[in-house]
């Protein structure tokens, strides 16, 4: 695949993973420019539609917002391929729910470009309605992009699930945003849905996967912050 230049602006971050630059979106995405590949993770789109099949009422707009986000983001980066990391859809019904017009988005997105859908916990199968290839995980030197993250040691590993969020507390206030956690052999990526929420780094759920010098890039406004592990604070 064809390189693509880092875009020309000060909205990246530009950090190593497993050697290799890679690029932190403030949108909580990963660009990898070399390879000219764009990740994102936990999409979770027709949570809404999910939720209200339940009797949980919420606005139903949370896939057209999503889709919305990522399609700004594939203009502004134009990936040779895309990974969504599993989880993109709520539940296996998903892309069968979505409206006429996400879906017409969603299949001229990944008629841009190669698309590969890895396969998470809530979309083990997401069928024929929408484009692209769907497999368990992607290998790509020197990395391997899959939903969950592996207990243990996993360099180049690429992943998703957790949906990692960080907390400070200084001044008098909290902030609490989503992240992107790191030990500069692998790392855990944000949830990108806009219905998504996030689950502190410092639960247990992340106990093992990295070593006590861990970062994490909190996501602002318009840019992504590196905090160290000390600084962090638990929920």
């Amino acid at each position: 695949m064809a390189s693509r230049p880092l875009p020309a602006d000060n909205h990246h971050t530009a950090i190593f993973i497993a050697g290799e630059p890679v690029v932190f979106d403030p949108a909580g995405a990963l660009w990898w420019p070399r390879a000219a590949v764009l990740v994102v993770a936990d999409l979770h789109l027709e949570k809404g539609s999910s939720l209200a099949g339940r009797g949980h009422l919420l606005p139903p707009y949370d896939s057209a917002a999503t889709l919305a986000a990522l399609s700004a983001l594939i203009d502004r980066y134009r990936p040779a391929r895309v990974v969504a990391l599993g989880d993109s859809f709520h539940d296996c019904g998903g892309p069968e729910r979505l409206s006429e017009p996400d879906r017409d988005c969603l299949n001229r997105l990944s008629g841009r470009c190669d698309w590969i859908w890895i396969a998470g916990n809530h979309d083990p199968e997401i069928g024929d309605y929408v484009g692209g290839s769907q497999i368990a995980e992607l290998a790509l030197s020197p990395f391997v992009f899959r939903h969950a993250p592996e207990p243990g040691e996993a360099p180049g590993e690429v992943a998703g699930h957790l949906h990692p969020a960080a907390k400070l507390a200084g001044r008098g206030r909290n902030l609490r945003r989503r992240c992107f956690a790191t030990d500069g052999a692998r790392v855990i990526m944000p949830a990108f849905g806009a219905y998504t929420g996030g689950l502190n780094v410092l639960d247990p759920a992340f106990d093992g996967l990295f070593g006590r010098d861990f970062h994490v890039w909190m996501i602002g406004a318009d840019a992504v912050h590196p905090v160290a592990r000390a600084r962090l604070r638990p929920d």
